[in-house]
């Protein structure tokens, strides 16, 4: 059947949401080999992927993963970026993550090692000796208790390691780059999505309100970066009571200064661990608190805690300022990891 399939995609033939389902249960069942799946996302990819294709890649990479079941009440939200900006920032929607919980959200993170950059969330997390191979049933506990909590990607989607080699072999982006934000496994209906395309900036409000999403952001940088920043102005579309709005983000109009891009990145793991406590513990340099700040500020208004920007940003910052952030830092890591290597950071 992919073969087929790969002669219509060759052929710059679209394919329909079942056709794409049905050789995704083979795909993610290891029935296909490396050259078949390596054929399949680079054609897919050069012909560029329809809505619908995309919709029956996600839904099927949802049926294969395990799942988080949130007892949280309130808006559970998560927060990440497609990755591959290339632009080697520290890692500014995990930093953020813990802001927005700290400031009253509720985040279930999705995330994986790093893929093109210094350092993914996984590997922030893992530093502190938090399992990433826990149990969904854990996490839902770690969840609840410090309405935070961290799932990694390849714990959750087993079945991805039968693409894995293809997508390795590609050594490029394909669909998958672009889904794995969108299929976090506690099934959150309320999302900031760091896009690494224009293009994907209202499609994926339009393909994630078909799946039934409540609140979705999706942001892109004029700098680049597949978050917002504040070196430039952001691109913004919201999907908020089933509409879809664009709107253009200009960190000095919401009370930020302007930055360099190159005062938020860093070189190696450990300036990227570094920089996410001190950003956290209010020890950092302005231009990654007010990243940061103004990330969370997404987070903030997706999980309807806020309404707009200025009043996101002022709560943001704020909870770092208060100590509100590393205060649920230290909480996190002491029941989930190792104190110590916290402690070795923040006092040295």
């Amino acid at each position: 059947m992919i073969s087929k399939l790969i002669s219509k995609l060759e052929q710059k033939t679209d394919l329909t949401y079942d056709q794409v389902n049905n050789v995704m249960t083979d795909m993610l069942s290891g029935k296909t080999n490396d050259k078949d799946n390596a054929d399949f996302l680079s054609f897919l990819a050069e012909k560029g992927e329809t809505d619908d294709e995309l919709l029956g890649m996600l839904d099927k990479m949802q049926e294969f993963s395990l799942k988080v079941e949130p007892k949280n009440t309130g808006t559970v939200i998560d927060m990440c970026g497609t990755g591959g900006d290339k632009l080697q920032t520290f890692n500014v929607s995990t930093t953020a993550s813990f802001v927005v919980a700290a400031a009253g959200g509720v985040v279930a993170k999705h995330g994986n090692r790093s893929s093109s950059g210094v350092s993914g969330s996984a590997d922030i997390f893992e530093y502190f000796g938090y399992d990433l191979n826990a149990e969904p049933s854990k996490i839902s506990e770690i969840l609840e208790k410090h309405n935070i909590c961290f799932m990694f990607a390849q714990k959750f989607h087993p079945a991805m390691k039968y693409v894995a080699t293809a997508r390795k072999q590609l050594g490029k982006r394909t669909a998958f780059n672009l889904l794995g934000p969108l299929s976090n496994p506690a099934g959150v209906k309320n999302q900031l999505v760091g896009v690494y395309s224009i293009e994907f900036l209202d499609r994926l409000p339009q393909i994630l309100k078909r799946k039934g999403a409540e609140n979705i952001m999706t942001v892109r940088s004029d700098d680049g970066m597949d978050e917002f920043s504040t070196s430039a102005t952001n691109r913004v579309c919201i999907l908020r009571n089933d509409k879809v709005l664009m709107n253009a983000i200009d960190p000095e109009v919401v009370g930020l200064h302007k930055s360099n891009l190159k005062d938020i990145q860093i070189k190696t793991k450990e300036e990227a661990i570094k920089s996410f406590v001190d950003v956290l513990n209010n020890n950092a340099n302005q231009a990654m608190i007010e990243t940061t700040a103004l990330n969370a500020a997404g987070g903030l208004i997706v999980a309807n805690i806020c309404k707009n920007f200025e009043e996101a940003v002022e709560i943001a910052l704020n909870t770092i300022k208060d100590g509100k952030a590393f205060s649920l830092l230290e909480r996190f890591v002491s029941a989930t990891g190792d104190i110590s290597k916290l402690k070795e950071i923040s006092n040295g």
